[in-house]
């Protein structure tokens, strides 16, 4: 990589790691590209180089946290020994991660974010795809031997994470929620819903 690449991606990590913080603290609204100049110290040209938009560094944003949530979640999977093991693994990979991660959970399940994804999923599933494609190979897998379900690999996802999700949801915009006892109570519940 030459020395001009690592410039680069030194600033696309200095304006990421800048814009985190100004959405943790100011919500959307606060995030714009002067805030980001200020906190980064990256110029403004830098920003639009790099990003195009504004839009465009919060879809870079939600990318980066998108592809480490999906990061942990997959090696929770499939170092699991077995089924039940993945399901209870995954339920408190999410959750701790929303809890350890508030800032990025809290985009991650924005109202932006959401359209975004909604609108160019396909976009998004393809940039996913090396984190995704071993989800699909494991829950056929696990189809296969027995332990879940005889259902189709995007219902059996829907059925764990659905409610995982939701909990996550209501805990960052309510806060009403315990995640301890989410994750005490949630993976049998959803082991019922999933397993043969």
């Amino acid at each position: 990589m030459s020395t001009k690449q690592k410039r680069g991606e030194a600033t696309v990590e200095q304006v990421l790691d800048a814009a985190l913080r100004i959405y943790g603290e100011s919500g959307e609204g606060g995030l714009t590209v002067e805030a980001i100049t200020r906190a980064s110290g990256v110029s403004s040209g830098s920003i639009y180089h790099h990003f195009g938009s504004m839009h465009g560094v919060v879809l870079a944003l939600a990318e980066r946290w998108l592809g480490r949530l999906l990061g942990e979640l997959v090696t929770t999977l499939t170092e699991a020994s077995g089924a039940r093991a993945a399901v209870d693994g995954v339920v408190h990979a999410y959750l701790g991660f929303v809890r350890t991660h508030p800032d990025a959970a809290r985009l991650l399940h924005s109202a932006t974010v959401d359209k975004h994804t909604m609108a160019a999923v396909e976009k998004v599933r393809d940039s996913q795809e090396a984190r995704l494609s071993p989800v699909a190979v494991w829950i056929d897998a696990h189809v296969a031997s027995g332990e879940l379900a005889p259902l189709p690999a995007p219902l059996i996802e829907s059925l764990v994470l659905g409610p995982v999700v939701a909990v996550a949801r209501r805990w960052l915009s309510i806060g009403d929620v315990d995640l301890d006892v989410a994750m005490d109570s949630l993976p049998e519940r959803i082991w019922r819903s999933v397993s043969a």
